[in-house]
């Protein structure tokens, strides 16, 4: 497995963790901020070195900026298109010509039901969503001929540190990461000959 996230001490940290937690599995992490197409392209290099290629991407990187429009920086925008939607491309980009040499792979990207669902405050992080909807779908059909599948999940309210009150406030009510990277893991585990390419994610019991 080779993680990647804008600090090299935090992606550091999830190696060591990760590989304990697969009984010292190989894990290997290198500092990328996807939203620069120069550095997703060194992370990759730095994968094939590692692991002389792959065959599953999963790009989960996000950001969240919730302001109204007329609220919205320059930089605010940018930055929540370019890392939630850019990102995905460069790092689909890298992966797919590589899966031209493996005779295939996966992509999922972790998306939102932002994606589909607008509300106030949120005109950045739909627009980022949305478009990841349709890279996702468009690429999907794309690339299926070529044995590579696309999914991608949309889940909705879920307990980590993106929101701005962080994990730990009501919690108790949200999807919980582990149940995203349970849809994935399943995902994965689906027959070759089938694909489902979306996947919608809902708390059980929505806070009232």
């Amino acid at each position: 497995m080779a993680i990647c996230g804008r600090r090299q001490d935090a992606v550091d940290e999830a190696v060591h963790a990760l590989a304990a937690e697969t009984g010292g599995g190989k894990v290997k992490g290198k500092a990328a901020d996807v939203k620069d197409h120069v550095q997703v392209a060194a992370l990759f290099e730095f994968i094939d070195r590692s692991f002389g290629g792959f065959d599953v991407l999963v790009n989960n990187a996000g950001v969240g900026v919730f302001k109204s429009v007329s609220e919205l920086s320059v930089q605010d925008w940018q930055a929540t298109i370019e890392t939630n939607l850019s990102g995905v491309f460069y790092c689909s980009r890298e992966a797919l010509f590589r899966f031209e040499t493996r005779s295939g792979g996966y992509i999922v990207n972790i998306s939102s039901l932002a994606g589909k669902n607008p509300f106030p405050g949120g005109a950045a992080y739909n627009a980022s969503k949305f478009g990841l909807t349709g890279l996702s779908e468009a690429m999907m059909l794309d690339k299926r001929d070529e044995n590579v599948r696309v999914s991608y999940i949309m889940p909705g309210s879920v307990a980590t540190e993106f929101g701005a009150h962080g994990a730990a406030a009501g919690s108790d009510w949200k999807i919980w990461p582990e149940d995203v990277a349970e849809i994935v893991r399943m995902l994965l585990q689906m027959p070759a000959r089938t694909l489902v390419s979306r996947v919608e994610v809902r708390p059980a019991k929505p806070k009232r």
